[in-house]
């Protein structure tokens, strides 16, 4: 009997059916002894079609409005599950981020959560409530203007509160039964895991797995905070992802030695042809990069032509930045003195995780024979102690993930992945 921060996607709050449901989940929570509080998503599509009505108004919505107006979508949800909850016989208080006490940088539509203060959510359920917060959102330390997370946000609210509040478990309900060894929406034989390390949810969410988001697990590694992933559509057991393993019965869930498959079609790769090989070059182009405020994941750069001195450097990056990226680095062309930018969206890429990387040689070598038995062109290749990326083709994606599935003994018996509303979020 304690705390328990229950978190609830755009999926499990799709409609006022979906809600009741939530509010009957929750319930059974508080029934069974526990302080809970909730932190909700928009509901359904709810934020794309804000964000598609910002842009019928104005194509390039500034910012601070832009947050405005998202923040509606969770309000809405919150407030809504409530009143549901209430009708059910319990006291539920709703809060929004700001005053849930969730303070962040000043950055619009991408904000960082700096510290969260949430004396009003504690006095709640101090006094018998039920607290449903807003996520997603916060209020700027500097501006005290509204801020959003960016997307995910509310898997980072759910989990910063649960640090906050130091409660036993943060529950991350979602509209599969957990983390699964691939995307079932690809991989209809993928297995659900039953415990994972915070290290390879960490690789598997800043690889392309949807189901957690990285900054997420990244918050609740540093504050040891257990993270259940389950689905509001069902009453299974759903994905524990902790420190240390779990115990189910007398048996120990130990780490496999490949984790999963993830892959990743929301990125563009950059080629910077005709860099002058010498110190200080890179450091140009990721400065410039920076000062955009841009995030790249994979690099690689050629060896230089011997009888020119120059070289290529080709990095990826969110497709949604590309024509930031781009601008950026024509601006600083002279400074710079490259020849030309080459820009690519039709790529993908699948990464394999696994701790037993370390200490198995020949994952490597299974990898590449996977990929090459498939008839798939490598173009970049990028690694971890317990990662391997690759970049291909964005067509080539869905038949190389089923086929390094299979390739490392990860599809299940029968297709037990089943995901509830479609979104997988």
């Amino acid at each position: 009997m304690g705390l328990v921060v229950q978190k609830y996607g755009g999926s499990s709050v799709a409609d006022a059916e979906g809600i009741k449901r939530v509010a009957k989940r929750i319930v059974e929570a508080k029934q069974n002894g526990h302080q809970v509080v909730a932190v909700v998503s928009a509901m359904g599509d709810t934020t794309d079609e804000l964000i598609d009505l910002a842009e019928q108004v104005s194509p390039m919505p500034a910012g601070r409005e832009l947050d405005m107006l998202l923040t509606a979508g969770e309000r809405i949800s919150m407030a809504l599950l409530a009143m549901a909850i209430k009708k059910l016989g319990h006291e539920a208080q709703s809060f929004t981020g700001s005053q849930a006490g969730v303070i962040t940088d000043s950055v619009h539509n991408k904000a960082r959560i700096i510290d969260v203060t949430p004396g009003r959510i504690k006095t709640s359920v101090d006094e018998g409530n039920i607290a449903i917060v807003a996520g997603f959102q916060g209020v700027s330390q500097d501006t005290k203007d509204i801020t959003t997370l960016g997307r995910g946000g509310s898997d980072t609210t759910a989990v910063a509160l649960a640090a906050a509040l130091d409660a036993d478990v943060c529950e991350i309900y979602t509209d599969v039964d957990g983390v699964f060894t691939a995307d079932p929406r690809v991989v209809k034989k993928a297995r659900k895991i039953d415990w994972i390390s915070f290290e390879d949810m960490l690789e598997l969410a800043a690889s392309g797995s949807k189901v957690l988001l990285h900054r997420c697990v990244e918050y609740a590694r540093r504050y040891n905070i257990p993270i259940h992933v389950r689905s509001s559509f069902s009453g299974l057991q759903g994905t524990w992802v902790s420190s240390e393993p779990i115990t189910q019965g007398e048996k120990q869930v130990e780490q496999a030695l490949i984790s999963g498959v993830a892959h990743d079609t929301s990125e563009a790769k950059v080629t910077v042809v005709g860099v002058p090989d010498k110190p200080g070059e890179a450091a140009s182009i990721f400065r410039t990069i920076a000062n955009a405020e841009i995030n790249i994941d994979m690099v690689v750069q050629n060896v230089s032509a011997a009888s020119t001195g120059l070289t290529d450097i080709s990095f990826t990056l969110p497709k949604t930045e590309g024509r930031k990226a781009i601008d950026a680095l024509e601006k600083n062309k002279a400074g710079i003195g490259f020849d030309s930018l080459r820009y690519d969206d039709q790529i993908g890429k699948i990464s394999l995780v696994g701790a037993g990387m370390k200490t198995n040689p020949g994952v490597t070598a299974d990898f590449f024979t996977a990929l090459s038995d498939a008839g798939v062109n490598i173009e970049l290749i990028s690694t971890s102690e317990i990662r391997i990326s690759v970049v291909t083709r964005a067509d080539d994606v869905p038949e190389a993930v089923r086929a390094v599935h299979s390739a490392f003994g990860l599809d299940s018996d029968s297709d037990e992945a089943v995901v509830y509303g479609g979104t997988g979020r």
